[in-house]
């Protein structure tokens, strides 16, 4: 089964942690955060995530990051070797729990549903109730004053 290690910055990764916590309560095990802290030098965030890389075990691991091109994606990077570890960045909410959802399959497939699930969990919400939901109002066209 794969696992899943969060590198993000601070308080990020383990806020996503406790969130996914929340919904799978048994998914501890299997899921690591690094919060990498302002100020601190990368050498020193890439020592700590190896070690917590190892630390998590199994077989493969998906790593999630918070921003392209910024020092946890970096750190992230240098973790991956693209085939027992895979890398997805723009970490949301959406993205988290497919991968918790969907770990069981092979690490290809699950970046490939990760990536989508975060796409898809970006909605515009309107300001007005779905259709075919009804509306209750008080000044509906049914209630005449005679």
């Amino acid at each position: 089964m794969n696992r899943i290690f969060i590198i993000a910055h601070a308080p990020l990764a383990s806020a996503m942690r406790q969130c996914a916590l929340h919904v799978f309560p048994d998914c501890d095990a299997y899921l690591s955060a690094l919060d990498v802290q302002p100020n601190m030098p990368p050498e020193e965030t890439q020592a700590q995530a190896r070690i917590l890389l190892e630390q998590l075990g199994g077989e493969h691991t998906l790593l999630l990051t918070d921003l392209f091109g910024a020092t946890p994606c970096n750190v992230a990077q240098r973790l991956t070797d693209g085939v027992a570890t895979r890398l997805a960045a723009g970490l949301n909410l959406p993205m988290l729990l497919r991968a918790i959802s969907y770990r069981h399959e092979p690490l290809e497939m699950l970046v490939n549903r990760v990536v989508s699930g975060g796409t898809q969990g970006v909605l515009a919400v309107a300001n007005t109730p779905p259709q075919n939901q009804n509306r209750t109002e008080h000044a509906s066209a049914n209630h005449h004053d005679q």
